[in-house]
């Protein structure tokens, strides 16, 4: 008589938490990576008028990491929802998170687009652009600040755990998480080296659309003497 694997339930579970845990460190390391452009981005803002090459560029590069932290965020949100019980067991993010993950998504790509859009779309919607890329980006500003708060303590957990050699080995897939994350940011290089010479010809194209002083000059001719009033 063949004897039943016991052994089967608790290796299958084993594979179920390695998941999840994969997938967490993969959010972790693309939000640590993420913090870093975002602070990079926001030191151009500061003059952005002369730091609008690197403006552009960093913000191509951050497009495909932003695409991958929204992809591994969204695939434990599903897999949550749908009821898969290894993310069951984990549980979901404290609710104010949870609440705030959809806004924060939203907000982020508006901005991203915007950008992109005031930089290659028509110049006649440049000013419609620019005040919707402004104004995503004052709201956005106020929800990521609450979210890099509320999973700074994760991120600071999760983020080294594939580049330390004592936990690397815990969980497999961390060279192929590592990849991908390089991949990530070696796509949004091939994005900026494409879209950054535009910025020449976008600022050279906005200064000729300015009003040129007029350089005609009225010359005021004094009265006639037989136009001034008489005295006395």
């Amino acid at each position: 008589m063949t004897r039943p694997r016991l052994n089967s339930p608790p290796a299958a579970d084993n594979e179920g938490a390695d998941g999840v845990e994969a997938n967490a460190r993969l959010t972790g390391m693309t939000a640590a990576l993420l913090f870093v452009l975002l602070a990079a981005e926001g030191f151009t803002i500061l003059r952005v008028g002369k730091l609008l090459t690197p403006h552009v560029v960093i913000g191509m590069v951050l497009v495909p990491p932003v695409l991958l932290k929204i992809g591994s965020t969204s695939w434990r949100f599903g897999r949550y929802y749908l009821g898969s019980p290894e993310y069951r067991r984990k549980g979901p993010p404290p609710l104010l998170l949870r609440f705030l993950g959809p806004f924060v998504v939203v907000l982020t790509l508006a901005v991203l687009g915007s950008g992109i859009a005031l930089l290659l779309g028509p110049s006649s919607m440049r000013s419609e652009f620019l005040l919707l890329h402004k104004a995503t980006f004052i709201l956005w500003f106020g929800a990521m600040a609450l979210h890099i708060l509320g999973h700074l303590v994760d991120t600071v957990h999760l983020a080294p755990k594939d580049f330390v050699r004592r936990s690397r080995s815990e969980v497999r897939g961390a060279g192929a998480r590592q990849w991908v994350l390089a991949g990530s940011v070696a796509l949004g290089l091939l994005l900026a080296v494409v879209v950054a010479p535009k910025v020449g010809p976008w600022l050279a194209e906005g200064q000729s659309a300015q009003p040129k002083p007029s350089n005609h000059i009225t010359v005021v001719t004094p009265p006639s003497s037989s136009t001034l009033p008489s005295g006395g």
